[in-house]
């Protein structure tokens, strides 16, 4: 059975049964606590919590979708036989529609008659932190003739949040033999039954600070990697073998036939990821999701240069991917566009890594003060370093010892910005906005009034009921995304710009005032639906008073005093995240 066949048969099933098909949401996650999209569930946390309605976005509580996702622990395991970077999960969602029945006989009907595969066994939550053993499941799973049913702890079969809070709860695993004769989890049936109010290592602690607390309505998310499933289907022993990464891998044999094949897999691998991540909008960076795709080039780079790997190997490899992929994903279309952003990335790189490389065959022994220095100096990250030295050279050198010099090294810099500047800790982190020294913190702070100018703008243009869902700030742009059903048009883009530089050439002065948070919310003051506030709030607004504002917003700061020192606002790009979902990049300058 090809992975075509799977995908639709997958959609299909669910569709029969009163499931809304949703498309993926981008690797881009609208949540800026998750650097990238790991689950499918992630486009539809707010739907679990009350804070979005199904029926009205999806005419049904229920929905199917294929989502792209990527998870970067994963990538010093690239190589073997299962790992992946960037993957497809298959998921069904129910929003109150239905619960646990429902979803066990869904996924054993699937699994057992469509795919005609045979359960190994099933595992339920044993019960911890307040939760009870999951009879109930177990009871479904035997009345549907599974006998093997095995019980575990917190760690392994009780999912989420996916960032640092979220809906979570018990979850049930569905095992079925590899070709090997291995028992291998294909589907994670999870219960949304609860809201973690933090982050999941802190959840599964022994003793966590903060309580489980029960959400009104129930739900279920599931999830079964696509590669995984497709490699059981087809009774072969690596996801490379699978029709969706074995075309990759035969491309790469013929331009470096004599190469290792676990070189092999990490080119099919890191490629495949990076052209999805560049035609969902990321560039090479040094920071955030853009370091990750500047991480998975460079891998690649430094490891055609070690292998003497045939030259066009991008321009030979991502056509393959685009060809099998673009029926799904339209944005794979444009190869060329793809294309450009790898090339300037490897032009930038190889006169750096020669020049690292040829140093780094100096060394007979490598400290991690040597790799730190080599990082620094060439841009030759650890991860690289690790790959093409000798063993001899790089020995026992840890990742660990390595960012113990990296930190000694942002403690020396800390230091340094603290004592030109006074010692005011100008060093800004508050989770949305980060500066660094004098001039990135002047840049932010900018943008972030600048970003509150602009969510105002949108209401005035678009329609107060226009919502944020998630802003990020950095030291070239702003990002923000909100609730909009279709293309933002060029005019109302200008018109937008306009209304912002309008309130910037006022020169109005900026406040805040301390309230209760429903005296905030009750005064206009706009916030983020999915965020928690405390019961005071502060409330930033610009003009004279807060009720005739031209912006007012539950915020925490900082801001420029006045409008006018943000200077000249300028929209960059806009674009769609998922259904209903825009997103705004723009600077100032």
């Amino acid at each position: 059975m090809s992975s075509k066949e799977v995908r639709k048969k997958f959609l299909k099933f669910f569709e029969d049964r009163k499931h809304t098909v949703v498309d993926s949401s981008s690797l881009i996650p609208t949540d800026p606590s998750v650097l990238l999209t790991t689950a499918g569930v992630q486009q539809f946390i707010k739907y679990y919590t009350g804070e979005a309605d199904p029926i009205k976005d999806f005419k049904s509580e229920n929905t199917v979708s294929i989502q792209k996702s990527f998870r970067t622990s994963d990538i010093e395991e690239i190589g073997d036989t299962s790992h992946l970077t960037f993957f497809e999960m298959l998921g069904n969602f129910s929003f109150g529609g239905y619960f646990k029945k429902e979803a066990i006989e869904y996924a054993y009907e699937f699994i057992t008659k469509d795919l005609s595969l045979e359960i190994s066994y099933v595992t339920v939550f044993k019960g911890s932190h307040g939760v009870q053993k999951d009879e109930e499941s177990r009871r479904i799973w035997n009345s549907l003739g599974i006998s093997d049913v095995r019980e575990e702890g917190i760690e392994d079969v009780f999912w989420g949040p996916t960032g640092n809070s979220g809906p979570c709860g018990p979850t049930t695993e569905i095992y079925c033999k590899d070709s090997s004769g291995e028992d291998i989890e294909v589907w994670n049936i999870v219960f949304n039954e609860y809201f973690f109010p933090g982050s999941r290592e802190e959840l599964i602690s022994e003793e966590p600070a903060k309580k489980l607390e029960k959400l009104e309505i129930p739900g279920v998310d599931t999830g079964m990697g696509f590669e995984r499933l497709m490699m059981v289907i087809d009774g072969v022993d690596s996801v490379y073998k699978t029709d969706l990464l074995l075309p990759i891998i035969e491309k790469i044999d013929l331009l470096a036939p004599s190469l290792d094949i676990r070189i092999k897999r990490i080119f099919a691998d890191h490629i495949r990821a990076s052209v999805f991540l560049i035609a969902d909008g990321v560039r090479p960076l040094n920071k955030e999701a853009g370091y990750i795709l500047r991480r998975l080039l460079r891998r690649v780079i430094a490891l055609q240069i070690k292998y003497d790997v045939h030259p066009d190997l991008f321009t030979e490899v991502v056509p393959v991917i685009s060809s099998k992929f673009d029926g799904v994903y339209k944005n794979l279309k444009d190869t060329s566009a793809i294309l450009l952003v790898m090339e300037e990335e490897k032009k930038r790189f190889k006169t750096a890594i020669g020049r690292g490389l040829r140093e780094l065959s100096k060394y007979k022994k490598l400290t991690a003060k040597d790799a730190f220095s080599l990082y620094e100096s060439y841009g030759l990250p650890f991860e690289l370093i690790k790959e093409v030295a000798p063993v001899e050279v790089v020995g026992n050198l840890t990742k660990e010892d390595f960012e113990k010099e990296f930190k000694k090294h942002q403690e020396i810099s800390r230091a340094g910005v603290e004592k030109k500047f006074g010692g005011h800790g100008l060093i800004l982190d508050t989770g949305e906005l980060k500066a660094g020294d004098k001039n990135e913190l002047e840049k932010v702070v900018r943008l972030h009034t600048a970003t509150h100018l602009l969510q105002s703008a949108i209401r005035r243009v678009l329609g107060e009921d226009v919502r944020q869902r998630g802003s990020d700030i950095t030291t070239e742009r702003t990002r923000f995304d909100f609730t909009f059903p279709r293309k933002v048009t060029d005019e109302e883009l200008k018109e937008i710009e306009d209304v912002v530089n309008g309130a910037i050439r006022k020169d109005m002065a900026v406040h805040f005032i301390e309230l209760p948070l429903d005296e905030a919310k009750d005064k206009g003051a706009l916030y983020v639906e999915s965020a928690k506030y405390p019961a005071k709030v502060k409330v930033y607004y610009t003009g004279d008073s807060i009720d005739a504002a031209f912006s007012k917003e539950i915020c925490g700061g900082p801001h420029v005093s006045r409008t006018g020192a943000i200077g000249k606002f300028v929209i960059k790009k806009e674009k769609a995240v998922s259904a209903g979902i825009r997103r705004i990049r723009a600077t100032v300058l």
